[in-house]
């Protein structure tokens, strides 16, 4: 019984070819450039072709299982774990944790085609694209990082809804630094630059959007004294940036930061997860899984710069990171040597270069930890106390910075009470103070010594 054979559009082709180079209408070397084979290689099929006759010219795999399938047992375990305990997972994050904590090495493309297999979709709803220029990556790393935060649902239900503040460099696309914040505050933007300098160094420009802690509001006013500086309104981090000399570039729309914007993307999804096998709850847990993870997130997603020398900058070793890494208040000191801050009054004591500072300029450092110092002329004032004890207190809320250190041992600022002002006593001049004497007594005396 004859064996049926079906050929392809490329196997009849060569069926064809053949039959034309048996019939002599064409020569060996002219059917093997048509068919794209070397001479030797052809006269090999035409022989089998002569013996076998039409399923020589077939391939030889047909019919048989492929080499290079997966096993049945590794397909009915990767289908299990993607119905169940990576249900959420897109495919490229369920193929990394695949080999990451069940040791089987698969494509990626073989875990999608078996997701879709069984009617499982991406868990991520993509937009349809839109068209724009790419913008080329820096060249050097540390040459330019982008800066934002992300409110998010990081914890799911576990815990409360923390922000998260993150920088990523452009040329690398490496996670620099991250951090939990209750918000998206300004001192959750200080430690973040804090612990870049102190692991990598100072970049030379961040990209940041409009937010009023990178730009301060236009409607602030500026102190005479500041206008005729020709000074213009700062915020605390804008001040912080040029004390450091790092530049600041605004970005106009979240597409010009696209790549901390695609960031959030990525750890909105697969961090979410990594917090939740943590089983982290709270803003001390969340930070602590962070930290493990960044360098494996690194170890993923960062790619080599076209320049392999950093930009960074080392922190100079004669400067101490506390000057630069608070917050600057400038004060008038009152005639009671005191001044207003955060709703208490504090009492400058004298000092051993000056026993009064009435209507002197000082500067307030409000440290990350919460705790304050107080300048005059580069020279820190660090015994100061509340101006009257025995009042009720006003207590500065600050939130310190630093989310690793426990809550019980975090520093804070001394409750500092308001002072009650002291009431002045009329003044009563005495009975032959020239106030007293009439001004007309005097005329009449001239008029009758005349």
């Amino acid at each position: 019984m004859e064996k049926m054979v079906t050929l392809s559009m490329k196997e009849q082709k060569r069926l064809h070819i053949i039959m034309e180079y048996l019939a002599g209408r064409i020569t060996g070397s002219e059917a093997a450039i048509e068919l794209g084979l070397s001479l030797r290689q052809l006269r090999r099929i035409v022989a089998a072709y002569r013996k076998e006759g039409v399923a020589a010219v077939a391939h030889g795999n047909r019919g048989r299982p492929s080499t290079r399938a997966i096993d049945p047992e590794w397909r009915e375990r990767i289908l299990l774990l993607a119905r169940t305990q990576y249900q959420d997972y897109n495919d490229t994050h369920f193929t990394d944790k695949l080999e990451e904590k069940h040791d089987i090495i698969i494509s990626r493309s073989t875990v999608r085609r078996l997701r879709r297999s069984i009617g499982q979709g991406s868990p991520r709803k993509r937009r349809p694209p839109r068209h724009r220029s790419r913008r080329e990556r820096r060249a050097r790393s540390g040459d330019l990082l982008q800066l934002d935060g992300s409110p998010h649902p990081w914890l799911e239900d576990r815990g409360p809804q923390l922000n998260l503040i993150a920088a990523i460099d452009d040329a690398t696309g490496e996670l620099v630094f991250a951090i939990f914040r209750e918000q998206e505050d300004s001192a959750g933007y200080f430690e973040l630059m804090k612990q870049i300098s102190i692991s990598h160094g100072l970049p030379l420009s961040v990209y940041t959007d409009g937010h009023t802690i990178f730009r301060s509001p236009k409607e602030k006013s500026l102190t005479i004294a500041d206008e005729l500086e020709g000074k213009e309104p700062q915020s605390q981090f804008e001040r912080l940036l040029e004390e450091l000399g790092i530049r600041n570039i605004p970005a106009s729309s979240p597409q010009a930061k696209g790549r901390v914007e695609r960031l959030f993307g990525t750890l909105q999804d697969r961090l979410v997860k990594e917090l939740r096998e943590a089983g982290a709850t709270t803003l001390e847990e969340a930070n602590q899984a962070l930290l493990d993870y960044i360098p494996r997130f690194n170890a993923r997603f960062q790619v080599s710069p076209q320049d392999p020398v950093p930009a960074y900058r080392a922190w100079p070793d004669d400067y101490d990171r506390d000057d630069f890494f608070c917050f600057k208040h400038h004060r008038t000191v009152k005639n009671d040597n005191t001044i207003s801050f955060a709703g208490n009054q504090l009492q400058i004591p004298p000092g051993p270069n000056r026993i009064c500072y009435a209507r002197a300029r000082v500067d307030v450092h409000q440290n990350l930890d919460g705790s304050l110092a107080i300048l005059y002329k580069g020279q820190s004032l660090t015994v100061f106390q509340p101006a009257n004890p025995d009042q009720p207190v006003r207590v500065m809320k600050f939130t310190p910075a630093n989310p690793y250190q426990p809550l019980d041992e975090q520093p804070s600022l001394k409750p500092n009470p308001t002072p009650i002002k002291k009431q002045r006593k009329p003044y009563k001049p005495p009975p032959d103070h020239p106030w007293r004497h009439s001004f007309i007594r005097p005329k009449q005396h001239a008029l009758e010594d005349g």
